[in-house]
Order: structure tokens, then sequence, then C-alpha cells
């Protein structure tokens, strides 16, 4: 009788010391997985900040350059006489520029709010139908530069959305730069919207481009995020664009959402909410922030 008690007592010391064993084993597994995830993040944020400095080197170095070099040239006037057309050129190619540079600041400034949570709408009842065209119109020229044809479909019964003009435009101005750029030259970019249920206002754009694998869209979504991060890179960019319209989609109370194909192209999808469904949501906000104040005063 002695003899099992004692044998059933070594069976449980053994059975703790290998549970203490096999924790132990456990534990330090988890922080492996978790300081290689770490140094692979980091790794990730490190060639992220790399291609960023040397992409904005780039953005900002090529506007600089033309508005020193044609405005030297053109205070240079009394020493070398410029023709006047030449004038207005160098003066047009100066203002485009300083234009790209205001626009690469303002991206800046935009991400930053977002990331900090300082950005704020100043909103109001707009037209999605009249914004839409305005940008549409905006972006003609650089269609036809780039032979893409922008194919619109908009209907008249659009409903009113709340949110703030400019920065609606910005998402939508965001969205056709970019399937313009990424458009192959004869191509068309098709912009549609939509009216669903509950007064929900869809707005669809789609390329003919190359599109992006599941990777690689996971990548332009991130800010500064280059899918291309090489120098010598076809088409230029800060990698800021998708992720601000996407940012300020959801500041609206909306949802964004990207499908993409490699060789195929890309579809954006962007769902606004109507005045109702902001007000009914701003409503239970207020509502459930009131009822947690409640009871955390009733708590003390």
């Amino acid at each position: 009788m002695l003899s099992s008690s004692f044998g059933s007592q070594k069976n449980n010391s053994l059975m703790n010391e290998y549970a203490s064993l096999l924790g132990d084993a456990v534990l330090r597994h988890r922080a492996r997985l978790a300081e290689h995830s770490a140094r692979m993040e980091a790794e990730l944020a490190g060639k992220v900040k790399s291609e960023f400095i040397s992409n904005m080197n780039h953005e900002l170095r090529t506007p600089l350059n033309t508005v020193i070099g044609f405005s030297k040239i053109i205070a240079e006037q009394d020493r070398r006489e410029v023709d006047k057309s030449k004038v207005i050129e160098y003066a047009n190619l100066i203002h485009d520029a300083a234009v790209h540079l205001l626009t690469l600041i303002n991206d800046i400034l935009d991400i930053s709010k977002v990331q900090s949570g300082s950005y704020t709408l100043d909103a109001c009842e707009l037209d999605t139908r009249a914004i839409l065209a305005q940008q549409i119109s905006a972006f003609r020229e650089e269609a036809n530069k780039a032979s893409v044809e922008i194919i619109q479909r908009l209907p008249e019964d659009l409903p009113p959305v709340r949110g703030e003009e400019r920065k609606l435009a910005q998402i939508f101005g965001n969205i056709l730069s970019n399937a313009i750029k990424f458009s192959p030259s004869g191509s068309s970019v098709k912009v549609e919207a939509a009216r669903l249920p509950n007064d929900v206002v869809a707005v669809v754009i789609r390329d003919t481009g190359g599109g992006m694998s599941a990777d690689e869209l996971e990548i332009a979504l991130q800010p500064f995020g280059q899918v291309d991060g090489s120098k010598t890179r076809r088409r230029e960019g800060t990698g800021l664009g998708l992720p601000i319209a996407k940012s300020l989609t959801e500041l609206h109370g909306g949802e964004f959402e990207i499908r993409s194909q490699k060789n195929v192209g890309t579809e954006v999808v962007i769902l606004l909410p109507s005045r109702q469904q902001v007000a009914m949501a701003r409503a239970r906000d207020t509502a459930l922030g009131k009822s947690a104040k409640e009871t955390g005063e009733t708590a003390q």
C-alpha cells in the first residue's frame, strides 16, 4: 500500500516536471516567434522608410529644380532676352511644379493628421454626382494625354450624402489619378455610381491596368508604400493616394474596398452612407458614450 502511494507520488512528480518543461518550451517557442515577427516588421518598416526617403528625395527635387531653373532664366532677362512666348511657357512650368509641391505637402499633412486621429470633417449635405462629374472633368485632359478614355455612368437620382466636399473630391481624385496613371494607352477607365438600399451611394472606378497581387495590394494600402519602390520605376508617386482615400472614406462613415487581379485591372468600390445613417450612427455612439460615462460614475 505504501509502495503504491509512493509510486503514485513519483508519477505525479514526473508529470509535473514534464508539464513544467513543456510549458517552458512552449513559452520559448512563442518568444522566438514574437522575436522573429518583430524583426520582420522592423525590417519591413526600415525598408518602407528607406524607400520613402528615396522617393521623397526624387519627388521634391524634380519640381524644385523646375522652379529654380526656369525662374533663374526669367530673372536673367537683362543679360539674355527670352522670347515672350517662352517666358509664358516657363511661368506655366513653374506654376505646375509649385502646384505639385503643394499637393505633395498637403498629402503628407493629411496622412499625418489621419494617423494622429486629429482629422475632422466640416460636414454638410453634398451632391455626390456633381462632385464626381467635376473630378472627371478635371482629369479629362490628363486622360487624353495618356490616350485613356473615361467612361462615366452617373444616374440623376443619387441621394445626397453628408460629408466635406473637398475631402470627398480628394477621395475620387486620388482613385481617378491612379486609374489613369496605371492604365495602358488606348484603354479606358469606367466610373459608375448607383443608389443602393437605405440610400447608400456606391461609387465604382475600374481600370484595365497591370493590376496587383494580394501582397502588392497590402503594400499599396500602407502609407508611403510603393509596389515598385525602385528608382527606375515607370510611374512616380509618394504612395499616399490609396491610404488617404481609404482613410477619408472611413472618416465619412463609409467603406472602401479594392479588388485587383494581376494583368487584368483594378476595381475600387466606395460606399458612402446616407445622411440619415450618419445621424443614426452618431446618435448611437452618443448614447453608448453617455451610457459608459454613467456606468463609470456609478462605479465610482
